[in-house]
């Protein structure tokens, strides 16, 4: 290469070009998990406090709703994960077939899809040509054209698993420090956990487009909404009925 204006350009391009890492699974099951575990553990305790539960039952009520929810994010994250890379190897494996039985027609489907991109009848003729003289290249091309993913890039159920487990962990011990310091206060709880969906809203917008302080007031909202709701339960149910 003998540009230098080309490779100073190049140069820059490769200091401001980067991208958070957004595909490995972690980031939407960690996200899911501390939201899912911050306004759980909120509902759960404005439910059982509305209905004049002392702090002892309270903390024994979040806390066993921390280790259930936990659990259950981390398993439903790896089954639905799991179940996700089957669905799309089954896919890739249909699509392989496809290949292998009729690979003209095959590869005159991705000439019309890079058509229909943009490029000129010749040049996507000679690119759908190249693609298809390696069956890996070939395959990966269609599953990505025809259903959108990557077999490259598939999120781990593992990753999710843990992430989203830990996440919840931690979201959901918040609503639940002031209890654990033995104060029995509920308006003080509830005040804790809404400012830790404030901080969880804001840190998910570094990730988004979407304002810090929109996304912390969204968070909020929803966790304020299913604290009223489940506060109102209680107080109409009560801790002694029945």
């Amino acid at each position: 290469m003998n540009d230098p204006e080309l490779e100073a350009e190049l140069a820059a391009h490769t200091h401001d070009h980067s991208h958070r890492d957004v595909s490995g699974g972690w980031l939407r099951a960690a996200t899911f998990g501390a939201m899912d575990g911050l306004v759980t553990t909120i509902a759960l305790i404005a439910g059982v406090g509305g209905g004049g539960a002392g702090r002892d039952l309270i903390v024994l009520t979040g806390l066993a709703g921390v280790v259930a929810g936990a659990f259950s994010m981390a398993l439903g994250e790896f089954a639905s994960v799991g179940t996700q890379n089957d669905a799309v190897d089954a896919e890739a494996a249909v699509e392989r077939r496809e290949l292998a039985l009729h690979p003209r027609a095959e590869q005159h489907e991705l000439a019309e899809r890079f058509r229909g991109m943009g490029l000129s009848a010749p040049t996507a003729a000679a690119v759908a040509r190249e693609v298809h003289a390696d069956p890996e290249v070939a395959l990966r091309m269609h599953v990505s054209q025809e259903l959108g993913v990557s077999l490259d890039d598939q999120p781990s159920p593992w990753v999710a698993a843990v992430s989203s487990f830990a996440a919840f962990v931690v979201g959901g011990m918040v609503p639940l420090l002031t209890f654990l310091f033995g104060l029995g206060s509920l308006p003080l709880g509830l005040a804790v956990g809404g400012a830790g969906l404030l901080v969880a809203g804001t840190l998910t917008s570094r990730f988004t487009s979407r304002s810090w302080w929109s996304a912390a007031l969204r968070q909020l909202a929803f966790g304020a909404v299913a604290a009223g709701a489940t506060y109102l339960v209680g107080m109409l149910i009560g801790v002694g009925a029945g």
